[in-house]
């Protein structure tokens, strides 16, 4: 009997500061780029949220508002297809 071992995977945790009143989300290649589906809650000052990510190099983007940014706090940035830049998030 073959038995294949799950993919190794880590909770990452997504951040940002900005104003309680807003609506903040995490988009990315994990999430087919839902600008809905992961939200983000705040507290204590910041918006913040866990998403379990596989082994591998995941590209992200924040949605505040509904307006798609970069997580200013993140030290890779990759082109993306639209001319602008996608945060990167690598998970050992």
């Amino acid at each position: 009997m073959t038995t294949t071992a799950k993919p190794k995977r880590r909770r990452v945790k997504f951040t940002m500061e900005g104003n309680e009143e807003s609506q903040v989300f995490v988009a990315g290649s994990f999430n087919d780029w839902s600008p809905t589906k992961n939200r983000l809650k705040f507290k204590e000052g910041r918006f913040s949220t866990s998403v379990l990510l596989p082994k591998g190099r995941h590209e992200y983007k924040f949605v505040v508002d509904g307006d798609w940014c970069i997580d200013p706090q993140c030290a890779e940035w990759s082109t993306n297809d639209h001319g602008s830049m996608n945060s990167v998030v690598t998970v050992d």
